[in-house]
């Protein structure tokens, strides 16, 4: 009897703790103060007295990326840092233009599931399933196609078209961070160990060297 007593004024204290906490907003919103200079995770409030429209408020989404780069693609982000409102509210926006055969490289967000929709071209997405399994799960999107990349999978997109291709995703974060795959394996600082890499990709030191420089 002592025991089932014992064991329900554990469960009830331990429901009392999950009920005392509260992940919904406690208040209308809280803009990010870029200077304030508490280390929280995430971004401590600006007084709300001072909050104005632009808190809330980004202009550029109209605006075509410049993809004359390496990978022939642009990310326009409307994360926390360009729109403060957004902090607190776990949510996101970006736009990703891509010249033709253009490619955002496989990444990770490790803090956001990402759901993207084609405006313009066709474009091919995919993601990778994690171990043991690690199954490539891919499909070619056309102009008003929805497509969802689950959190913190590897994933890509490519134009397949001849012409320029236009995305809008939303993101489940307001910082959803980015872990490009090549960057951080090939182009960590300081470099992750050549024996290291080469074991792992099963090449030989020279071929990991070769790919270190280019990053």
């Amino acid at each position: 009897m002592a025991h089932a007593l014992g064991t329900f004024v554990v469960l009830a204290l331990a429901f009392t703790v999950v009920w005392a906490t509260d992940n919904s907003p406690l208040q209308d919103f809280c803009v990010a103060d870029m200077s304030g200079q508490v280390l929280v995770n995430g971004f401590t409030c600006k007084n709300p007295n001072s909050v104005q429209a632009s808190d809330f408020h980004f202009s550029g989404m109209h605006v075509i990326g410049n993809t004359s780069n390496a990978m022939g693609s642009s990310v326009t982000p409307a994360f926390v840092f360009q729109i403060p409102g957004l902090n607190t509210l776990g949510i996101s926006l970006a736009r990703l233009d891509f010249a033709p055969w253009g490619h955002i490289p496989p990444h990770t967000h490790p803090r956001a599931t990402e759901i993207l929709t084609v405006l313009e071209g066709q474009i091919e997405v995919g993601f990778v399933t994690s171990n043991p399994g690690n199954r490539h799960i891919s499909k070619v999107l056309k102009k008003g196609d929805v497509f969802v990349f689950p959190v913190n999978l590897v994933h890509y997109q490519r134009n397949v078209g001849k012409k320029s291709a236009v995305a809008l995703v939303a993101l489940s974060s307001q910082n959803p961070g980015v872990i490009t795959i090549g960057n951080a394996v090939f182009g960590s600082t300081p470099d992750i160990s050549t024996d290291v890499l080469a074991k792992a990709f099963q090449v030989s030191n020279n071929v990991i060297s070769d790919i270190q420089v280019k990053f």
